[in-house]
């Protein structure tokens, strides 16, 4: 039987705005979770999709995925991006302006699978929009159609390139539960590139920091933001899983999207102000260099 792993080992000069660097990016990917690949801009993020997929290829290095060898420059083994079985999903809006919707979803398909397409119609909302042309739809609708794209051929891996960074809020949000469903859904196994520190604790389930090229940092993605010192305020929501009171202390057990995090207030600061908080209620947190820090009981 095959393991069920997805090794990347690879290197490939790359420039940035700071000259011409290395990238040498080394890590084993986990099965069906998302993973951010988390940098400043000009540190390689894009550049591993783009290898990943097989759109570029690097100068040295080793790809495996659930047992196939997908690139291997010691044994010259190079797999093309058609028979990779990988879904990608840009910022920009890939579709095929000469295509309507249901026609952008069939050419992810390797056969026409009419059965298949309506399902995915379905599972994402896009029923009504199925004649309409990439011109037609909004910039939501056409992220929407782009991931059903990218997940109708069952790819082993979906590859995600600040899709929603162009979107307003609410959609953006939208969305994001959208890829929750489908990650659960298919079981995924999701490389995600973004800059926003919300999305990226709400989606995923491990952070890879890179900078200048290299792996500094590789933490679950509660670690990676609550337990670093970060220059900015992260403001999220949590559920109050647990509330151990002390003598001087209170714990507070926290659920932040998938992760679970405690924190601690002193007694009367906790009699003071949140004298009504409840297991099961939610809370707006505030995180800022080691300090997660409730600010008001959400309604």
């Amino acid at each position: 039987m095959a393991d069920k792993k997805i090794i990347i080992d690879i290197e490939y000069p790359i420039k940035t705005a700071y000259g011409d660097t290395h990238l040498a990016f080394n890590a084993e990917i986990q099965k069906e979770q998302i993973t951010t690949i988390f940098g400043e801009s000009g540190a390689g993020k894009t550049t591993i999709l783009r290898i990943v997929a097989g759109l570029v290829r690097p100068t040295k290095g080793y790809i495996e995925v659930d047992g196939e060898v997908w690139f291997d420059s010691s044994k010259k083994v190079f797999l093309p991006p058609q028979k990779r079985k990988v879904g990608f999903v840009f910022q920009e809006y890939a579709l095929f302006p000469n295509m309507n919707v249901f026609e952008n979803l069939c050419y992810g398909l390797t056969s026409r699978n009419v059965s298949r397409i309506q399902e995915m119609l379905e599972m994402m909302d896009l029923q009504e929009l199925a004649k309409r042309y990439p011109s037609q739809l909004s910039g939501g609708q056409s992220q929407r159609v782009a991931l059903a794209r990218a997940l109708i051929g069952q790819p082993k891996i979906l590859l995600l390139d600040e899709p929603f960074s162009a979107l307003d809020s609410s959609m953006k949000n939208r969305l994001q539960d959208e890829v929750l469903v489908m990650q659960r859904h298919f079981n995924m196994t999701t490389l995600l590139i973004s800059h926003d520190i919300k999305e990226v604790m709400k989606l995923s389930s491990r952070v890879i920091e890179i900078a200048k090229g290299k792996v500094v940092k590789d933490k679950s993605a509660s670690e990676f933001f609550i337990h670093s010192s970060l220059s900015a305020k992260i403001n999220l929501h949590a559920e109050v899983l647990r509330i151990q009171k002390g003598e001087i202390m209170v714990v507070l057990t926290l659920l932040v999207y998938q992760d679970i995090i405690k924190t601690t207030l002193s007694r009367l600061e906790f009699e003071k102000d949140f004298p009504d908080l409840n297991v099961g209620q939610v809370v707006h947190l505030s995180i800022k260099a080691f300090s997660p820090l409730i600010m008001e009981v959400k309604a």
